[in-house]
């Protein structure tokens, strides 16, 4: 295990510093550099001196467990058991592997959602947009109207690229970014059954909006009618080519009671355009609309709801890979030297503990948010914030095996034989508390998640530009009339907790030795 994760370490480490050097955006490796740069104070001048310390801390840590794998000798035969017992409880196992394979998903970044191409074949040279640092324009792929010096819309050049070109595009799994992706309108195709129109999927009249379009994809509207039972009822209105409304009309039990044209040409000619036959309007938030890629629907902002729940997945993934490793680095240590020195210190870490711990949590985030300037507000004030009150649980856990273990003999063997403080603390006394550590690391993890996504429903978390389940499960509450908001984030967000919940049960059963203590 240790080998492995230092293969990883290794890999993702090597990947960011090939990444910068090349000029070149790797998934999840770039977001090193990427943060570097966007986050004030972790880069002076222009060198990103952040992205440089974690690769290379990722490079050096992932040497000295590889190295440490081949020289620490064979496997504590106490731990293979614990692990063979783990796998016994098969709820704990599975739980493990699937959140291992959303952890996998969630690296993979751009190359599952993105509104970026994977790779473009123009005019038979290849590129690949969604690897480079900036945004290839619309004119580099031999557009030259009004667009031609807006970022490349891939979508749009896949849609309108006849087949017959040679011409390729490659696009992620899901076509859309988390946030910053707008997109227009839905809809949906009406079937006409017994004079009466429906929508597709449904055996019930259509009641709403509909609309002929120019473009379906963009939404641009040719005529929008009113419909009840399935029946044009009600207002109309039209528009011509360059978005100009020119036509008004009033329908009863689709039959047309008057109607008014002030455009070019004439009113037979402006009604025979060419357009598509009439499609149920979604506005946002759209229904799930599988037939137009959003399989789990649009939020009130447009966004595509999937997308946004797999940008919300990778947050969470990003907040532990950060927040655990420093959490738990300051608990233990705390903890550790509380039990171990005991007298004053114990004393005074104990009364600054308790007046932190008693502090009013949500007030002070509440107070910090209010008081950061924007252009600083982020994943690391959040996580920093979180920090701050997040490691006291761990120091009583440590402090009281500090205690229990000061006195016995391998420590005292370990004193009389010269070893100092920090070897005592974590070469003797540390390797005796990981059942602790492995048990609580879990429902840390669950304590984080939950954590996170009530302060973006709150509203002080994290900005607009991060996709954050919380925020979506606020959008769903807030529009009660569009359900699939609410259970899909509700869904996914349970399932997590269910995961690593399972996982911290069948640790704790695995490293228990009162119930798993037998004699052979």
């Amino acid at each position: 295990m240790m080998r492995l994760l230092g293969l990883l370490s290794l890999f993702i480490g090597s990947l960011a510093v090939a990444g910068e050097r090349m000029n070149l955006a790797f998934p999840t490796a770039r977001w090193f550099f990427d943060v570097s740069r966007t986050v004030p104070g972790l880069k002076f001048h222009d060198f990103p001196w952040f992205g440089w310390f974690s690769s290379g801390l990722l490079i050096l840590g992932g040497l000295a467990m590889i190295i440490r794998s081949f020289t620490s000798g064979p496997r504590n035969p106490i731990t293979a058991r614990r692990i063979r017992r783990f796998c016994d409880i098969k709820r704990g196992y599975y739980s493990l592997i699937i959140l291992i394979v959303l952890g996998g998903l969630a690296s993979l970044d751009q190359i599952v959602v993105g509104k970026r191409a994977l790779a473009v074949k123009y005019e038979g040279k290849w590129s690949f947009p969604a690897f480079l640092p900036s945004d290839l324009k619309n004119k580099d792929f031999g557009v030259t109207d009004q667009n031609a010096e807006a970022p490349a819309d891939y979508r749009k050049l896949k849609r309108t690229w006849p087949k017959s070109s040679g011409n390729q595009i490659i696009m992620p799994l899901i076509p859309y970014d988390p946030t910053g992706d707008t997109l227009p309108p839905r809809s949906r195709q009406l079937i006409q059954r017994d004079s009466v129109y429906q929508e597709s999927g449904s055996s019930k009249p259509y009641y709403g909006l509909v609309a002929k379009y120019y473009d379906v994809a963009e939404a641009k509207t040719h005529l929008r009618y009113t419909m009840r039972k399935g029946l044009l009822n009600g207002p109309a209105d039209g528009w011509n080519a360059e978005g100009m409304p020119v036509y008004t009309a009033t329908f009863k039990d689709g039959v047309l009671v008057s109607d008014r044209y002030n455009g070019a040409g004439t009113k037979e000619n402006f009604l025979a355009s060419q357009s598509s036959d009439f499609r149920a309007v979604k506005y946002h938030p759209a229904p799930p609309i599988p037939e137009e890629g959003n399989w789990l629907g649009t939020t009130s902002q447009g966004y595509d709801v999937l997308a946004y729940l797999y940008g919300g997945l990778q947050v969470n993934f990003k907040a532990a890979v950060i927040y655990l490793p420093i959490v738990y680095l300051i608990g233990i240590t705390v903890g550790m030297m509380m039990g171990y020195f005991g007298g004053w210190f114990d004393l005074v870490a104990q009364r600054v503990i308790e007046v932190l711990s008693n502090m009013p949590f949500l007030f002070i985030v509440i107070i910090l948010s209010s008081m950061v300037p924007d252009q600083f507000k982020g994943l690391p004030i959040i996580l920093t914030i979180l920090i701050a009150f997040g490691w006291m649980e761990m120091t009583f856990l440590m402090r009281t095996a500090a205690y229990r273990d000061k006195e016995r003999d391998y420590i005292a063997a370990a004193k009389v034989l010269g070893s100092g403080t920090p070897r005592i603390l974590f070469r003797h006394l540390l390797p005796n508390t990981v059942a602790i550590i492995v048990t609580v690391v879990p429902f840390t993890m669950s304590g984080l998640v939950f954590a996170l996504t009530s302060l973006d429903y709150l509203g002080f978390g994290l900005p607009p530009e991060y996709a954050t389940w919380g925020r979506l499960l606020n959008d769903g509450l807030s529009n009660l009339s569009a359900p699939w908001l609410v259970t899909s984030t509700f869904a996914i967000l349970v399932g997590m907790l269910i995961l690593i919940t399972f996982i911290g049960e069948a640790v704790r059963e695995a490293v228990d030795p009162k119930k798993f203590t037998f004699y052979r």
